[in-house]
């Protein structure tokens, strides 16, 4: 349950806190269930607070990739390198695209016909095997003013032409030239938004080179969890849990404090993994936000013959 910590004149002056109360802390919901679910004569007699503040993470980060929307914005200028590194909380991408001068979003598609694989010379290097490819060329990968390892896939990628590379004829300068030439075009490639790659390993994004200077909106998913300033662990008091969703994570602690113990009996069990599941799916309607006038407009819609 959450307290209103502020009155309306200090927030509505210059607290900065503007919204919080649709929140309460993860601390808060670990005191709340040790109060109300753990004791003599309840339903856990004895558990530690340790565990149930294990239990409580553990459901904030299973929630937050498919319940709590815990999605973020960066905004970022692709620089002459074509490369960004991930957010420190970046868990997936939702979505990528780069911004007109009308504040227009366009989508930036991953490209999936090339890669950066690790350049392996250097350690075949150091157990004696081969130097070069039998041109006298290096294999290498290069790197560049930020210190960023290419592999020569991708290089070449950058290099290349975009129109060249994804047979991109879709805008009219390019394809009134092409006339007659789109048959059997992969609808797949018909964009000129540019593309990007993912580098798992090094965590960076790679951008086709005509976004170079564009502005790059990334849409991506945490966990919802907050680390301490110094960086000595979890921040309870600042992890925020939406009050829509906060008996969904009593179930989920309370599952998992049952699940862990040996004595719990399966029929107990089974219940409360259905409770779980009742106020998992309660807790994403309401954050779904659906209202009835949008569900008509979108209806209404439907109902044109000629469709956009």
């Amino acid at each position: 349950m959450g307290i209103l910590k502020t009155n309306e004149q200090t927030y509505y002056g210059a607290s900065g806190a503007y919204g919080d109360y649709r929140y309460l802390s993860l601390q808060d919901v670990i005191n709340s269930f040790m109060a109300t679910y753990v004791g003599e004569g309840k339903i856990c007699d004895k558990v530690m607070n340790s565990d149930v503040a294990f239990h409580a993470i553990r459901a904030m980060q299973e929630l937050s990739y498919d319940t709590l929307k815990c999605t973020k914005d960066w905004e970022i200028e692709v620089p002459a390198s074509l490369v960004m590194v991930m957010p420190v909380d970046y868990i997936n991408y939702v979505k990528v695209s780069f911004t007109d001068s009308a504040g227009i979003q366009h989508i930036v598609y991953p490209s999936i016909e090339t890669s950066n694989p690790k350049d392996i010379e250097e350690t075949i290097q150091a157990y004696g095997g081969f130097t070069t490819d039998g041109s006298n060329e290096d294999l290498d990968g290069t790197t560049d003013s930020d210190g960023n390892n290419s592999s020569t896939t991708w290089t070449n990628y950058q290099k290349g032409d975009l129109l060249e590379i994804e047979n991109d004829d879709e805008e009219d300068h390019v394809y009134w030239p092409s006339e007659g030439k789109r048959f059997g075009l992969d609808p797949a490639r018909a964009q000129v938004n540019g593309s990007f790659y993912i580098d798992e390993d090094q965590g960076k994004f790679h951008f086709s080179s005509n976004l170079s200077g564009k502005t790059i909106v990334l849409k991506y998913i945490s966990d919802g969890l907050v680390t301490k300033s110094d960086k000595s662990g979890l921040d309870l008091e600042n992890t925020l849990v939406p009050k829509l969703a906060e008996e969904a994570i009593y179930k989920w602690i309370l599952y998992g404090v049952l699940l862990a113990r040996k004595d719990t009996q399966g029929g107990l069990l089974a219940e409360i993994k259905k409770q779980r599941f009742a106020e998992t799916r309660k807790a994403k309607l309401r954050l779904s936000n659906i209202k009835i006038e949008e569900i008509t407009r979108i209806l209404r819609g439907k109902s044109k013959w000629i469709k956009h």
